[in-house]
């Protein structure tokens, strides 16, 4: 049965409104029972898309594992994904950049051209993860991510669950109520496969080109694309998680991180 597109976004609505009071674990059973299509989770194997795996292998819910190899990961990334497969017994489906694309790309711009610009970093981002993305969500009904809103000031304040208008589905974000110290302690309290990376000051891991070890004080997403000094409140942003018109969903109201 397919959900309409103003049925879905009233979901999307009533989820938000009930996740507050829901641990992860329910409120991941939650967006199962509201949608009858596909279920689709992307990680990225960062820490918080660990716990996640975890607690979606432990509940036995049919929610896809999913993950955008762009070609340039970190060696540590490949290394998390077959020992996270190994520890769940799960598969965990790949979509790459296409490679026509991508060999013009790099024959017109460079290797290493996405440095040259911010347009050419977006359009590599483009090739490399936004459209294996849509690929990977086309004809699903939910969207579930890893996503905290104390990541970045960028994150903060964005919704528990929102309606995708452009994607036409539903995106939630069951950890937004996490602190990175909760995810810590929930990964090493149950055996949780994790970069480590981690242990060296790389917070959030994105391509090894774009990513570095942060600084005391500097927010976790810091060391993503960080020769880029622009104004821009999306400049930590690949464009996987921006609306429309380039921006971030933000929340109604304030989010309590715990």
């Amino acid at each position: 049965m397919s959900v309409a597109p103003g049925d879905r976004a009233a979901q999307a609505a009533a989820l938000n409104l009930s996740f507050p009071s829901l641990d992860p674990a329910a409120r991941l059973s939650a967006l199962r029972a509201a949608s009858p299509g596909r279920n689709v989770f992307t990680s990225s194997f960062g820490l918080e898309d660990q716990a996640l795996t975890h607690l979606i292998a432990q509940s036995g819910l049919d929610i896809e594992f999913v993950t955008l190899d762009t070609g340039r990961l970190f060696p540590d990334a490949y290394d998390v994904w077959a020992s996270t497969e190994q520890r769940y017994g799960v598969k965990i489906k790949a979509f790459y950049p296409r490679r026509v694309a991508l060999e013009d790309w790099v024959s017109e711009h460079g290797i290493n051209g996405f440095r040259d610009s911010s347009a050419n970093r977006h359009a590599c981002c483009g090739l490399r993860k936004i459209e294996p993305l849509a690929r990977a969500l086309a004809g699903a009904d939910v969207w579930i991510t890893g996503l905290r809103a104390d990541q970045s000031q960028n994150r903060a304040g964005m919704d528990y669950v929102s309606f995708d208008a452009a994607r036409g589905l539903i995106k939630a974000n069951p950890l937004l109520d996490w602190s990175r110290q909760r995810a810590v302690n929930f990964a090493g309290s149950n055996d949780v496969p994790i970069n480590a990376l981690h242990a060296q000051g790389f917070l959030s891991i994105g391509c090894a080109p774009c990513t570095r070890a942060i600084a005391p004080g500097e927010d976790e997403r810091a060391g993503r694309w960080w020769w880029e000094q622009s104004a821009e409140t999306n400049d930590k942003e690949c464009g996987l998680h921006v609306d429309a018109d380039g921006k971030l969903a933000r929340a109604s109201g304030d989010q309590a991180v715990l």
